[in-house]
């Protein structure tokens, strides 16, 4: 392996770890609030759920290199991309905001799968 995907590596994984913790602490703000609405708190709930799972399959990847890992990332990043989308179409209209909100989600969890492929690589 070279220096570029070693550094490609590292770069990755440290910004995936940063973005999964965001996540979480998002989660956590929102629970122990005291003026969310019970739909945020479950919001939450599924936001800091995909954060510790990605953290978790993360250290899956990097410890063991099974193409499994990736499968798992797909998965959850799939199911929490689905919870947002139906979230804002339950709310009605949809504005260039919520689409540069989930064009940038996107983006995070393509880049952590992304993430979790390359480090899957043997």
């Amino acid at each position: 392996m070279n220096r570029q995907d070693n550094i490609l590596r590292y770069g990755f994984s440290i910004f995936s770890v940063l973005t999964s913790f965001l996540f979480v602490y998002y989660a956590v703000s929102v629970i122990y609030g005291s003026h969310a609405t019970q739909w945020l708190k479950m919001f939450a709930y599924v936001a800091g759920g995909y954060g510790l799972f990605n953290v978790y399959i993360l250290s899956w990847a990097w410890r063991s290199q099974s193409a499994k890992a990736v499968t798992a990332n797909l998965v959850i990043a799939v199911c929490f991309f689905g919870v947002v989308v139906m979230d804002l179409l339950r709310r009605g209209s949809v504005d260039g905001t919520q689409v540069g909100v989930l064009t940038g989600l996107l983006a995070i969890l393509a880049i952590n799968w992304f993430t979790i492929k390359k480090l899957c690589q043997k």
